[in-house]
């Protein structure tokens, strides 16, 4: 598990906003409520719940320090 800041990639950050996938699953209006990712994936909500407590993003701490 990583512990620390997340490196930046410009790439997989447009490929997650362009993904056809993520299309599809958003206008056929399959998306799950806020909050219930525990359902339909325990372990990956597990894993992400740990990662995100651990790291930071630059870009965030970034805006903070110019807000």
């Amino acid at each position: 598990m990583k512990i620390g800041m997340r490196k930046p990639s410009l790439k997989k950050r447009i490929s997650a906003r362009t993904s056809i996938k993520r299309q599809v699953v958003h206008r056929a209006g399959l998306k799950m409520p806020k909050g219930y990712g525990w359902v339909r994936n325990p372990k990956r909500y597990a894993y992400n719940k740990v990662y995100h407590r651990t790291t930071f993003d630059i870009f965030k701490l970034i805006k903070k320090l110019f807000k």
